[in-house]
């Protein structure tokens, strides 16, 4: 970690560069607001220096440095052009193959994902390097720079995000490797470790008072999504067709993701889910109201399906904030949906069914802390079973 320090009243720099102490004196004056400024600046020059995009001399252009470190620059340059292989692509070049390859593989959905992290992240660090001359000491110093990049609510990006943007990383290094004849950089290089889903669920109580605050137009979506447990997208492309009122069911088939209509991610997401009255009431009065030439169940002013985003802005948050529920993201109408049917006793392989699992193991792994009866570790729900003989 570099420094600002002052000498004869005047602040300087004090940090290091290539193994190398380096000392940068300044013309400011030491006062509070210079402090400010040139710690800013520091800040800046550390992070080109992790992601190997550091220039000294545009930042001390008189400075002997700053032609000592741009001949050594220049010796490198030679040495990576002698030992490149002679026919690597630069980064970019490759990427741009690589993206154009695999969009028939991908949904839409992952495609924006991925040109995201390359046009954010992977392009800026190593778009104008040979494919072939990226080492593992520079990916390393990569992974190092995203974990102090400033993500969501002012803090820093998760260990999921960093791995989510390295994967296309080692996908397009590994490929060339293979295409090229060279030996991969991404070597034992393994994922940051991820902590539990996020999980924090609506108590009943919690969820008929939101139902109480939130505007009456969306009492018939909320009522679906906390008693159906459907994913965002899942809910936002419900169609009139999927619902069938009589039979107490809705048929889940497909999905809005980025504003288009796909089919699901997996198999197990296609599903029957039984309806309760609660919600089969909601959405009969919905039906009632509704523009019945829409395709669509939950609609916007426009008449178009709902953009998850607008509504998490306007009405979900609002709606928590009137009732003085703790702020979560919407998408605990699913976890809640799981957890308060495991607290009533439903059967796991009936309630995996309905949320779209193939098996009951994600179930209990996500869940279980959440269910009194299912954490409890005193043996009283034991020691009942043997009073009654086995008796439930």
């Amino acid at each position: 970690m570099g420094s600002v320090n002052v000498r004869q009243g005047l602040l300087f720099f004090d940090f290091r560069y290539k193994g190398q102490r380096c000392r940068e004196y300044t013309k400011l004056a030491d006062n509070a607001v210079n402090r400010r400024r040139a710690a800013k600046l520091l800040k800046v020059i550390e992070a080109e220096i992790v992601t190997d995009r550091f220039d000294y001399s545009k930042y001390f252009p008189s400075s002997k440095n700053a032609a000592r470190f741009e001949a050594l620059k220049e010796r490198q340059r030679q040495s990576e052009k002698y030992f490149d292989a002679p026919d690597s692509p630069l980064f970019k070049e490759f990427a741009k193959t690589w993206l154009a390859e695999m969009k028939v593989e991908w949904s839409h959905g992952h495609l924006v994902d991925v040109e995201g992290v390359l046009n954010k992240y992977l392009l800026p660090t190593f778009g104008n390097k040979r494919i072939s001359a990226i080492n593992k000491a520079q990916i390393m110093q990569f992974r190092s720079f995203l974990a102090k990049v400033p993500g969501r609510n002012a803090q820093f990006l998760s260990p999921s995000r960093i791995n989510h943007i390295m994967t296309p990383l080692r996908m397009i290094l590994n490929e060339a490797a293979d295409r090229y004849d060279f030996t991969p950089a991404w070597k034992n290089i393994k994922a940051l470790k991820v902590g539990r889903t996020e999980v924090d669920p609506f108590s009943l109580e919690e969820v008929e008072l939101f139902l109480k605050h939130v505007d009456e137009e969306y009492l018939a979506y909320y009522i679906t999504r906390f008693f159906t447990g459907m994913r965002t997208g899942e809910v936002d492309g419900l169609m009139w067709e999927g619902v069938d009122l009589e039979n107490k069911t809705i048929t889940v088939s497909q999905s809005i993701v980025r504003g288009r209509l796909k089919g699901l991610k997996t198999d197990g997401s296609y599903r029957v889910i039984q309806l309760t009255d609660r919600v089969v009431e909601a959405l009969e009065k919905h039906w009632v109201s509704a523009d019945r030439t829409l395709k669509y169940v939950f609609t916007n002013a426009q008449n178009r399906h709902l953009n998850y985003a607008v509504v998490a802005r306007s009405v979900w948050y609002p709606a928590l904030e009137r009732a003085g529920i703790k702020p979560r993201n919407p998408y605990q109408t699913r976890h809640t949906f799981a957890t308060l049917l495991l607290a009533a006793g439903e059967s796991p392989e009936w309630i995996a069914n309905q949320m779209g699992h193939t098996t009951t193991t994600m179930l209990f792994r996500v869940y279980s802390r959440y269910v009194p009866n299912l954490t409890r570790q005193d043996g009283s729900a034991f020691a009942a079973f043997l009073q009654t003989g086995g008796k439930l």
